[in-house]
């Protein structure tokens, strides 16, 4: 049974985050911030799964008459296996971090890559003809370099350690996808940190997941990382003068996107980027 975080176990839910560890999400919060700014009588919780019982947490999610899931790790390839249908980028990913209902049908979506490329969209940046690179060939890599495609970039070119993840990941982008080295980062017009380099609590914490020295003021910057606000990427932005977007932006429209599909109403982005730079403010 789904049982609630910090709830009672009765506690009628309408939608939630499944995951393990899930505690540290800030899912709940962006994502009830937007409920209650819909004036929706809404409850969002986060819930505990553990791995291997993505399949069973469905099953609950239908029994509880929930209107949707978001699903992190370890749960996106199983529940894009479990659910009734996909949508076409999750169809192409393989995986899932969105599970509407369709009467008593569960439909998976990927929103990652449409919540980034909108994310930078609202930053003012033009993605139609131009040159991006993307460090990391992981998941949220992989749905970056297909949207990115979609979008129209004329070449996503992905740079990872491993060669054949590379590539892997470029064919997401079809004739676009291209693969480079970490020399090449000065001839993008965009560059996408989609590694966890930086990330607070982590080996990498304090490291760059590129030579800054390459970095110049004809680029922007897009960092996937949310914790901390200010990553050591960004920070060498800042100091060089090189435009940058937040991982913010990312983390909160993919979860706009997954309000717009579970309730038809357009999200309140704007409180919802609030909500989320606070909790990791108190953080």
């Amino acid at each position: 049974m789904l049982t609630p975080i910090g709830m009672a176990p009765d506690t009628e839910v309408a939608a939630g985050v499944i995951g393990f560890p899930v505690r540290h999400s800030l899912s709940p919060v962006i994502c009830q911030a937007a409920f209650d700014e819909l004036g929706l009588d809404w409850i969002y919780a986060a819930f505990e799964v553990p791995a291997g019982e993505a399949a069973q947490a469905l099953d609950h999610m239908r029994t509880r008459g929930m209107a949707g899931l978001s699903v992190t790790m370890p749960h996106k390839a199983d529940v894009a296996i479990a659910v009734d249908e996909l949508s076409p980028a999750a169809t192409a990913l393989g995986v899932v971090n969105c599970v509407s209902r369709d009467g008593d049908r569960l439909i998976g979506h990927n929103t990652d890559g449409a919540g980034f490329c909108d994310a930078l969209g609202a930053d003012g940046v033009e993605l139609a003809d131009i040159a991006c690179a993307v460090l990391g060939a992981g998941g949220a890599a992989r749905a970056v370099v297909a949207e990115l495609a979609r979008r129209g970039a004329a070449e996503v070119a992905v740079i990872a350690r491993r060669p054949e993840r590379a590539a892997s990941a470029a064919e997401l982008a079809g004739s676009a996808g291209t693969v480079a080295g970490p020399g090449d980062i000065g001839r993008f017009r965009l560059v996408v940190n989609a590694t966890p380099v930086g990330m607070a609590e982590t080996e990498g914490a304090g490291n760059l997941p590129l030579d800054p020295d390459l970095l110049h003021p004809g680029q922007h910057v897009a960092e996937l990382v949310y914790n901390p606000l200010q990553t050591p990427l960004l920070a060498e932005c800042r100091r060089r003068g090189v435009p940058a977007s937040t991982g913010v932006g990312m983390l909160v429209h993919q979860a706009a996107h997954a309000v717009r599909i579970w309730t038809g109403a357009e999200p309140p982005v704007d409180a919802m980027t609030a909500a989320a730079t606070a909790a990791l403010a108190r953080r």
